[in-house]
């Protein structure tokens, strides 16, 4: 008799984004990549939530996970969900902010390495993913602002 193992990635992903953009993100993933997606937790934060609301329930999404890394992507710095994941980080918990699609792909797709090289794949997929037009990669003049090279 065959046995059928399902490896279980080795770091968890949590997405933590003003609503309804952690859903909508995670259905994103859902059409991409179905069997990757099963591995994204996903918390929408409401205007009626707290940090210490997202961050208990935060918290509770990583302990239902069973991963014992998790990778925490968020939409945006200085924001509640942010601050509240920032609150959760440390050696087994990583966050990154600025959550976009290519870098939502890249974790995805590299969920199985260890937690700070895939926090490394990620930030990388989502400023690759970041361009001025169709032919030049953005980049950072002396004066500190966004040009096209």
């Amino acid at each position: 008799m065959l046995r059928r193992t399902i490896m279980r990635p080795m770091s968890g992903l949590l997405l933590i984004a003003h609503a309804p953009l952690a859903t909508a993100l995670k259905q994103v993933a859902e059409h991409t990549f179905p069997h990757c997606a099963l591995q994204l937790s996903v918390l929408d934060v409401t205007p009626e939530m707290s940090a210490d609301d997202v961050e208990s329930l935060a918290r509770a999404l990583i302990s239902a996970s069973g991963h014992l890394q998790t990778l925490v992507l968020t939409d945006v710095y200085g924001a509640t969900p942010t601050n509240a994941a920032l609150r959760l980080q440390g050696e087994q918990v990583k966050v990154l902010t600025g959550v976009n699609v290519p870098m939502l792909w890249r974790s995805l797709c590299y969920a199985g390495e260890g937690l700070d090289a895939l926090l490394q794949r990620a930030s990388q997929g989502g400023t690759q993913g970041i361009l001025c037009d169709a032919t030049a990669p953005c980049s950072t003049n002396s004066s500190s602002r966004p040009s096209c090279s």
